[in-house]
């Protein structure tokens, strides 16, 4: 097998992992904070919102950071740091005593953490330029399983062996990540820098800055549009719901709808961006996915909104693999650690602004509201996707 597949499969399981670990924070943090201590709902909601969002924002300020240091040292020792900072970090959070603990460790975790992007970085730079949509659909698929699973898999560890376990045994699985990149990743050498560039040289390196301060925008928009609806599909599934029964259960069936559709569609649409070019396939799924919010807006019942869900996850799995590749296309290899550091922050921030946005919007204006303003959104990013890089015609 060649080197950069087999880097693949193996980062795909890393990612996969590491995704399951992660994505079993967001259910348990609240359960756990009240176990440390904190029994005012309100309180336990305020600590909850700041513990999940502390990663993101650590995540957002350090991406580029260390995206610098993997163009100096190599994506591999970035791997390799980040999945075994983020055993051991997780791991230590079984053992905190207070809610004080558990938030400084998840700021921790995002400032020493950020093994998606060094995997990400990894991959696009070692895959060749005609591969680079399908591998970065195929590691995309692996985060989108992972994160679907996860919460399944936490729940039931917590039900048989508790929290504080629970978290052991995350950071077992971060471990694995580690030891299996460690043996079977083998990075080939690219060009990389011997000295630190300033900001300044960092933007002159790149040979079209428009293009690239798009798709940063682009992906902190399409983080923003997604985030802002994940925290109230609860409470729109319980509007739109006869009865009130079973509610937890058809919310997490149509929260699973969009992640499901991404998995299914994500190989296909790299297999098409690899033929037609990712900036059409990111045009395309940018306007799709604004159309699909518009009718979320319109429908009558739970499994209507299930199904719209499905549609948009069948688009979204085209937006971040595009953005990806095309970073990958437009990027001197010595800066892309840096460059996809950028765009994790972009990332990151999107997601921390859409889980506190889409919220607030919603609680001002109506859930139905707020999808009607998400739709448009993506829609005049499409406007300007359409204008600075598809015009461009990047291949």
């Amino acid at each position: 097998m060649e080197i950069w597949k087999k880097n693949l499969w193996v980062c795909w399981f890393g990612v996969f992992i590491v995704s399951s670990g992660m994505s079993q924070m967001a259910p348990i943090l609240p359960l756990y904070i009240e176990h440390l201590g904190i029994h005012n709902p309100a309180a336990i909601a305020r600590w909850s919102g700041i513990a999940f969002g502390a990663n993101f924002i650590s995540l957002a300020v350090f991406s580029p950071i260390w995206g610098n240091f993997a163009d100096k040292y190599g994506r591999k020792p970035m791997i390799l740091r980040a999945s075994l900072w983020t055993a051991i970090i997780i791991t230590c959070m079984g053992f905190v005593n207070n809610v004080y603990q558990l938030t400084g460790l998840r700021l921790i975790q995002g400032a020493l953490s950020g093994y998606q992007s060094a995997v990400i970085t990894l991959v696009a730079t070692q895959t060749p330029k005609e591969r680079s949509g399908w591998a970065l659909g195929v590691l995309f698929s692996g985060q989108v399983g992972g994160t679907l699973m996860g919460p399944l898999f936490g729940g039931y560890l917590t039900e048989v062996v508790g929290f504080r376990e629970d978290f052991l045994v995350i950071g077992i699985l971060c471990f694995v990540a580690f030891v299996a990149s460690c043996v079977f990743v083998k990075e080939q050498k690219v060009a990389v820098i011997h000295r630190p560039l300033s900001n300044r040289e960092f933007w002159r390196a790149l040979p079209n800055r428009k293009v690239t301060v798009c798709l940063f925008i682009t992906t902190l928009v399409i983080q923003l549009a997604l985030m802002s609806v994940q925290p109230i599909i609860t409470v729109y599934v319980a509007q739109l719901s006869a009865s009130k029964e079973h509610i937890a259960l058809i919310s997490g069936a149509v929260f699973a709808a969009s992640g499901l559709a991404s998995i299914l569609s994500a190989l296909r649409l790299g297999k098409i961006s690899d033929r037609i070019g990712p900036h059409k396939v990111l045009l395309g799924a940018l306007i799709v996915a604004g159309l699909t919010f518009i009718p979320q807006a319109l429908v009558n019942s739970p499994w209507q909104l299930g199904c719209m869900r499905f549609l948009l996850g069948l688009a979204t799995a085209g937006l971040l693999p595009s953005i990806n590749s095309l970073i990958k296309r437009t990027t001197p290899d010595s800066v892309a650690g840096r460059t996809y550091g950028f765009n994790q922050s972009a990332q990151f921030f999107g997601m921390f602004c859409g889980g506190v946005i889409g919220g607030q919007l919603a609680a001002a204006l109506g859930i139905q509201y707020m999808l009607y303003l998400t739709g448009t959104l993506l829609l005049i990013n499409a406007v300007w996707v359409y204008k600075t890089i598809y015009k461009v015609n990047i291949n």
